[in-house]
């Protein structure tokens, strides 16, 4: 009965985890109506767009010690409650400034979410077999919400309004509300101490402009503005690790960097988010430029990469049964190494199921590393730190994530102006342009830039098979994690209450 009760929680636990994941990436759709509606300019759309992703990174290190500290299902209860009011509000905002505001809560919000899941779940499975069953069906939901976004997304605009989007949330954050009491354990540490509100403020400062810098670097290139962000970021992040390593009970307890194996997979986490955010960025922009597909087709046409991650966390148990975990790992990201330098040779006929091809593969092998690496993170740490643990993971992906899309952004940019000589800055300017043009002109313009972008593409693949062979060579050096006997973790019935 215990067990059937902690499975019950745990798959309440697996729907927030979806709708944060799909909230992230459901709006990319919605956004052209919903600012013709609203009557948004470019920059709102932009803000419109980025506000909740950059409040979740901004908070979620805050929001993961947080729980650890007033309880992680009072905060998870407390977050899905704001969510659904949130997103009603949302659905029926009036004017962009107040979707802008809107998103930005919804991001503090969804913020408490995620690592209060992942936490909790490390509380209501002792048997390590089954908690890393449950993490890898958690990291599952994960990935598949943020594929299916945009089609769901399509699904709802094609039927209903813009604020159909925001209110798919709703209906899951009250079951949550409602049914959490019942079949979550709550808990909390003893020893937590105050929250420092100079280290809360510090981080989130640090964070939103790192990621910030990094966005517009993909948007606008080398400029003034991102690189003043970056720095003024990185000055902050310093004195924020210099304040925790100070204090009693720090707000992130860096002192779990001492463990190698923690360390290697938060690393791999953010290397890897680097590779799929970068190969990602290029594919889509190559379905819809190149290819000639439009954005909901290229959605569609894309979805292999996230179901290709959720099919990897689903199958990583079944490995780790047959195979040390880090040997699992290291052969998963081998694997993705190889769909990597398929992208290599994309271009010709064979364009497109080379393509799709390669992104599933190469998602496929990262599986491994988000189900069984996040469950060492988690599972290398005393339990009452597993929210300070589960929010740095969260806060790697978020990182990996912008990193990739910046750096490999701006490597891709640079390669395709050295191949047009200058003459077009982005193939989207070359499109423009060649219509302007006679149509001899336009036509070589176009094909000239398509082979460039194709370029750029192939040595961005190049570049994420070099970081996941490194990966694999680095997880292959990690010594296992220490094992937290079943003893230390708290009761499941006993904390019900």
């Amino acid at each position: 009965m215990r067990v059937n009760r902690a499975w019950l929680g745990a798959a309440l636990l697996m729907l927030p985890t979806f709708l944060v994941a799909m909230d992230m990436t459901a709006l990319l759709l919605a956004l052209p109506r919903l600012s013709a509606d609203l009557g948004a300019t470019n920059v709102q759309q932009l803000w419109i767009s980025d506000g909740y992703g950059f409040l979740v990174a901004g908070m979620v290190i805050t929001m993961g010690t947080l729980g650890d500290r007033i309880g992680r299902r009072r905060l998870l209860i407390v977050g899905a409650a704001a969510f659904a009011v949130l997103s009603v509000v949302a659905a029926f905002a009036v004017d962009p400034l107040m979707l802008i505001v809107v998103r930005a809560l919804l991001g503090v919000a969804g913020a408490t979410l995620a690592p209060s899941t992942l936490a909790l779940l490390t509380n209501m499975f002792r048997d390590e077999q089954q908690r890393g069953k449950a993490i890898a069906i958690w990291a599952t939901c994960q990935f598949t919400g943020g594929a299916l976004g945009p089609v769901l997304a399509g699904f709802l605009l094609q039927h209903f309004w813009w604020g159909s989007v925001f209110l798919a949330a709703v209906p899951v954050m009250v079951l949550l509300v409602l049914a959490g009491p019942v079949l979550l354990p709550e808990f909390r540490s003893d020893e937590a101490g105050r929250l420092d509100p100079a280290s809360v403020g510090m981080s989130l400062v640090a964070v939103l402009l790192m990621v910030y810098g990094i966005k517009q670097l993909s948007v606008e290139g080398v400029g003034v503005v991102p690189a003043v962000a970056l720095v003024v970021g990185a000055v902050i992040g310093y004195l924020f690790v210099r304040r925790q390593l100070r204090l009693e009970t720090p707000l992130l307890d860096l002192r779990l960097f001492r463990n190698r194996p923690f360390t290697a997979v938060i690393v791999a986490l953010v290397f890897a988010g680097i590779a799929m955010a970068g190969t990602g960025l290029l594919v889509t922009q190559y379905l819809q430029s190149v290819l000639g597909y439009s954005p909901f087709a290229s959605a569609m046409l894309f979805a292999p990469m996230g179901l290709g991650v959720a099919a990897g966390t689903m199958t990583a148990p079944v490995l780790a049964r047959r195979m040390k975990q880090t040997t699992a790992i290291a052969g998963g990201l081998v694997m993705s190494a190889l769909g990597s330098l398929l992208l290599v040779a994309v271009g010709g006929t064979g364009a497109l199921p080379l393509a799709m091809i390669g992104i599933a593969v190469l998602a496929l092998g990262t599986g491994p590393l988000f189900a069984l690496g996040t469950g060492l993170v988690v599972g290398s740490v005393a339990p009452e730190r597993a929210g300070s643990a589960a929010s740095m993971s969260e806060t790697g992906n978020y990182f990996g994530g912008s990193l990739g899309l910046g750096l490999l952004g701006v490597v891709a940019a640079v390669v395709y102006r050295s191949l047009m000589h200058g003459t077009s800055d982005s193939l989207a300017g070359a499109v423009a342009a060649g219509r302007r043009l006679p149509a001899g002109q336009g036509a070589e313009l176009l094909h000239t830039a398509r082979a460039a972008f194709t370029a750029s593409l192939h040595v961005t693949g190049v570049i994420a098979a070099v970081i996941f062979a490194g990966l694999a060579v680095l997880t292959l050096t990690m010594r296992p994690a220490p094992r937290i006997a079943p003893a230390a973790l708290p009761d499941y019935e006993a904390t019900r209450s």
